[in-house]
C-alpha cells in the first residue's frame, strides 16, 4: 500500500465497529499507521483485547465498549461498519441476535452517519449469494439464500443491511461504501471459529484429525488479510457516486480437500483427513468475480495462498505454545 494514496486520512476521525475483531483488528492497525484518529468500538462476543491491546497507549486510538443495537452518540468523519459474528458457530449461537446487529446495528449506523454527516462503509459478505447457481459470482447476481435455515440469521441479516445502506443513500444522501467480503484469513483469527483455515491448522499443528465435511469438493478462494484491508481503504476513497456493492476476494479457487493437503503439508504435520457430513446449505462454489475491483480500485490481492498461510501457522503455533506455558 503506497503511503501516499491515504493522505486524507491524516487525523480523520474514524469509528471502526467490530474493531477488536479479526478483520476489524488490523484495519484499525492500518488506520493508524496512515495517520488517522481511531475510535474501536466492540462488545467482545467475537472480538478480542489481545488484538488490540498493542494500541491501547497508541495517542490516535481510543477504545470503546459497545454493543451496537444500541444507538452510539460519538462525533466522527467516517464509519466502518463490521461488528457482526461471521463464523457460523458464532452467528448460529445466537441467531436472533446476530440478524438483530444486521439490521438494527445497520439503523444505528447509518442514523448516525446521518446525523454527523459521515461517509459509512458496510461489511457485507459473499453469503448474500447463497448457494450460487451464477459461478463466479458477479455483483449483479441476486443469490440463491434459504429465507427460513440455520444460516439464514447471518445470510439475510446481512443483505436486509445492504437494502438499509442503499435505501439511506437515495432517501437521506448519505455517502455508502459497501463490499461484499469473501472467505478472508490470516493473523488474529478466531481459534474457536469452526471456519476450514483456523481448524485445519490448530488441527494440523496438534496432528489431529482434520475434519472435512463432504467429499471435500467444495470450493472456496481464500483472501489474506492484508489484501482485504487495502481493498476496503481504497473502495473508501472512491467518489461519492461509486457505493458498491463491490466483491473484495481471491479469484483463485481451491477445493477443501486440496487445502487440508496444503495446510498438513506446510506444518509438517502427520494429520489424517476424515471425512463426515456437509451441514445444512453449506455453498458448494464459491469464487469472486473482481472485474470492478480492478477497474474502479485498481485492486486485486498479491499475497500468494501458501505465503499468507505460513503467516498464519505461525500467528497459531505462537498461540498454542502460550496456552501450553499457561497450563503448566
Amino acid at each position: 500500500m503506497k503511503q501516499g494514496e491515504f493522505k486524507g486520512l491524516v487525523r480523520k476521525r474514524i469509528l471502526v465497529t467490530g474493531g477488536a475483531g479479526f478483520i476489524g483488528s488490523h484495519l484499525c492497525q492500518k488506520l493508524l499507521e496512515l495517520g488517522a484518529e481511531v475510535l474501536c468500538c466492540d462488545n467482545y462476543f467475537t472480538g478480542q483485547k489481545d488484538h488490540i491491546r498493542h494500541l491501547h497507549d497508541h495517542p490516535r486510538f481510543e477504545l470503546l465498549r459497545h454493543d451496537i443495537t444500541f444507538p452510539l452518540y460519538v462525533e466522527v468523519d467516517e464509519i466502518y461498519n463490521l461488528a457482526c459474528p461471521a463464523s457460523p458457530i458464532h452467528y448460529q449461537f445466537d441467531p436472533v441476535q446476530t440478524t438483530k446487529t444486521c439490521v438494527h446495528g445497520s439503523i444505528n449506523m447509518l442514523g448516525l452517519a446521518k446525523r454527523v454527516k459521515a461517509k459509512i462503509f458496510q461489511a457485507s459478505t459473499s453469503e448474500v449469494y447463497g448457494d450460487p447457481e451464477v459461478h463466479p459470482q458477479t455483483e449483479d447476481y441476486w443469490g440463491r439464500v434459504n429465507p427460513i435455515g440455520p444460516r439464514s440469521c447471518y445470510d439475510e441479516g446481512k443483505r436486509c443491511a445492504e437494502t438499509l445502506f442503499f435505501d439511506y443513500h437515495r432517501q437521506h444522501g448519505v455517502e455508502i461504501k459497501v463490499a461484499r467480503i469473501f472467505n478472508t484469513y490470516g493473523p488474529n483469527m478466531h481459534p474457536n471459529d469452526g471456519r476450514v483455515v483456523s481448524n485445519f491448522i490448530l488441527q494440523a499443528l496438534q496432528n489431529l484429525p482434520i475434519t472435512v465435511y463432504g467429499k471435500g469438493e467444495q470450493t472456496r478462494s481464500f483472501c489474506y488479510v492484508d489484501d482485504l484491508v487495502e481493498g476496503i481503504l481504497r473502495l473508501m476513497q472512491t467518489p461519492k457516486d461509486f457505493t458498491g456493492p463491490i466483491n473484495l476476494g481471491n479469484p483463485v479457487e481451491i477445493t477443501i480437500l486440496e487445502l487440508a493437503e496444503k495446510i498438513i503439508h506446510l506444518t509438517n504435520s502427520r494429520s489424517e483427513i476424515i471425512f463426515k457430513p456437509l451441514p445444512i446449505n453449506d455453498p458448494q462454489k464459491r469464487r469472486p468475480d473482481i472485474t470492478l475491483a480492478r477497474k474502479t480500485l485498481d485492486w486485486e490481492p498479491e499475497i500468494p495462498l501458501e505465503e499468507g498461510l505460513s503467516k498464519t501457522i505461525a500467528y497459531f503455533e505462537k498461540l498454542l505454545r502460550s496456552r501450553r506455558k499457561n497450563e503448566s
